[in-house]
C-alpha cells in the first residue's frame, strides 16, 4: 500500500530539503512536485523559471479549469508511480489538501520564520527572481498561490519547525520516519 505525503510550507520553508532526507533515508521514496508541470510548461518558452511567471500560469489555469487542476495532474502521477513512499512538494490550496486526503494521505507542514525563508531562497538562486529584496519577498509572499498555507498548515497532521540547522531538520525526518513505519 502506497504511503502518501503532502508537503506543505512557504517558499524557502525547506519542503525540498525535507524531501531530499526522506528519500535518502528511506531509498525508495518518489517526490512529485505541484509546481512540475508549471515548470515543464514555462521551460518550453524559457531557459530561466521565475516564481512570480509560475504564479502567473497557475492562475490562468485555474481561473480557466478550477483550482484543483494541478491536485487532478498529480493525482494522475501518484496513479503511475511504484513507490511504497510518495511525497507530494508543494500543497498550496485547500484542492491539493482534499485530494491528498481522499486518497488516504496525511500532510506535513513545514513551518519556517519569514526572514530565514528569504535568506535561504537568496542564497540557493533556484529561481530567476529568488534574489529579490525582503519587501519583495514578502509582497510575493501574500500570491494567490501563497493564501492558503497558512490554512493548511492549521489543518496538518504533522508540524515540522524548520528554524534550526538542517542537522535539526533531518532529526525530525527520522522521527516522523518511525512512526509511519509503526
Amino acid at each position: 500500500m502506497k504511503k502518501i505525503l503532502g508537503i506543505c510550507g512557504k517558499p524557502g520553508a525547506g519542503k525540498d530539503t525535507f524531501c531530499d532526507f526522506f528519500e535518502e533515508i528511506i531509498g525508495s521514496a518518489e517526490t512529485l512536485k505541484f509546481s512540475d508541470p508549471l515548470s515543464e510548461a514555462l521551460g518550453i518558452f524559457f531557459n530561466e523559471i521565475k516564481r512570480e511567471d509560475q504564479q502567473w500560469l497557475v492562475n490562468e489555469l485555474r481561473d480557466r479549469f478550477g483550482e484543483d487542476i494541478l491536485a487532478k495532474a498529480i493525482k494522475k502521477k501518484i496513479e503511475e508511480t511504484d513507490s511504497n513512499f510518495i511525497l507530494l512538494n508543494g500543497v498550496r490550496v485547500w484542492d491539493d489538501h482534499e485530494m491528498i486526503k481522499e486518497v488516504g494521505g496525511s500532510i506535513i507542514y513545514i513551518k519556517t520564520d519569514p526572514k530565514k525563508r528569504w535568506k535561504r531562497m537568496e542564497e540557493r538562486g533556484e529561481k530567476k527572481d529568488d534574489d529579490v529584496s525582503y519587501e519583495k519577498f514578502l509582497e510575493m509572499d501574500k500570491g494567490r498561490s501563497e493564501r492558503e498555507i497558512e490554512r493548511i498548515g492549521k489543518n496538518t497532521d504533522i508540524i515540522v519547525d524548520n528554524n534550526g540547522s538542517k542537522k535539526e531538520l533531518k532529526a525530525q525526518v527520522e522521527t516522523i520516519i518511525k512512526k509511519l513505519n509503526e
